[in-house]
């Protein structure tokens, strides 16, 4: 069986705020979150909008771009959802 593909995704909160995230399933991952369970801090943030996914490859290669892009400042990571690709 081959291994689980990992993706990195982006949520923006009703505030305008992105979330970054990892997963083997955005479907999945998103409607948790829709539904208040997951993280914290989109609890009350809703609407939810799912603005940006990629798949990335290994779990170690996601979390090593959910790093990245978590340190990305705001206006870079709103261009990354505008381009659409890492």
């Amino acid at each position: 069986m081959p291994p689980n593909e990992w993706f990195l995704y982006l949520i923006r909160c009703s505030g305008g705020q992105l979330y970054t995230g990892i997963t083997i399933n955005v479907e999945r991952r998103f409607d948790e979150h829709k539904e208040g369970k997951g993280a914290k801090f989109l609890r009350g943030k809703g609407p939810l909008k799912l603005v940006f996914q990629q798949q990335i490859g290994d779990q170690s290669s996601a979390l090593k771009m959910e790093i990245l892009v978590k340190k990305m400042s705001k206006a870079s990571k709103e261009a990354l959802v505008i381009k659409g690709t890492l």
